[in-house]
């Protein structure tokens, strides 16, 4: 099985439609599928629920979505780098879905390995947890979170081999691994791509059984969310 795409417009061919829930890597601008997003885009899916730790900024990222109106529905975690966002949010015109930081990315890992909902404190007594079942183990209360899957998952790594094992480098480690098992199909962009075998086993974080397709984006833009440096002298 080939799955390796010439770019990324071919490998999201026949897989994305209007009205699926996607799932998307990165955290800020770190380690976002950029190639991908952009095809995405350029694809004219429509009324998307998107799943991402944030909304990326105006004009890149999820941004570019947001810009054309192609997301439906975010379920994130922060979402303030964004204005695009925040003025169809404010208006009426984006649905949200605010979930923890580290309760999304066990959402996406539960989803991935077949556990349909799962207990935690955090969010326990706030706008979290209400219309969900709260249960007391020990004394503490807990919400009950279901887990999340997603029709596509576009992920971001550093590195795979044909047979889609995949290495993610340093920060871009975030919630692509758990994108990546979330995904009922996966696409992957990658900066390198090596022969089925090359890998030492014990460096691949996210196994090929996970990835459907992937792509090569060998120069991506890595943009800086934000900058601030010293003034010189």
């Amino acid at each position: 099985m080939n799955k390796v795409y010439a770019s990324a417009a071919e490998a999201l061919a026949g897989v994305v439609r209007d009205g699926q829930t996607i799932a998307v890597g990165g955290f800020g601008l770190c380690g976002i599928p950029e190639a991908l997003i952009g095809a995405l885009r350029d694809s004219g899916a429509s009324q998307l629920t998107c799943i991402s730790n944030n909304a990326g900024v105006d004009g890149f990222g999820l941004g570019l979505l947001l810009a054309t109106r192609q997301i439906r529905k975010m379920i994130s975690s922060y979402v303030g780098e964004n204005k695009e966002f925040e003025r169809q949010y404010l208006a009426g015109e984006l649905e949200l879905e605010f979930t923890p930081q580290g309760t999304l990315a066990e959402k996406l890992r539960a989803g991935g390995s077949g556990i349909p909902a799962f207990f935690t404190k955090t969010g326990v007594g706030t706008i979290v947890a209400e219309g969900k079942e709260i249960r007391e183990f020990d004394g503490q209360q807990y919400v009950m979170e279901r887990a999340l899957t997603a029709d596509v998952a576009l992920v971001k790594a550093y590195k795979a081999d044909r047979a889609g094992n995949l290495v993610f480098r340093r920060t871009a480690r975030n919630f692509n691994p758990m994108c990546a098992m979330a995904g009922k199909v996966t696409v992957v962009e990658v900066e390198q791509l090596v022969e089925t075998g090359t890998l030492d086993p014990d460096e691949i974080h996210t196994p090929g059984i996970f990835v459907q397709r992937i792509v090569l984006n060998a120069n991506p833009e890595k943009r800086i969310e934000q900058r601030t440096v010293r003034a010189a002298g």
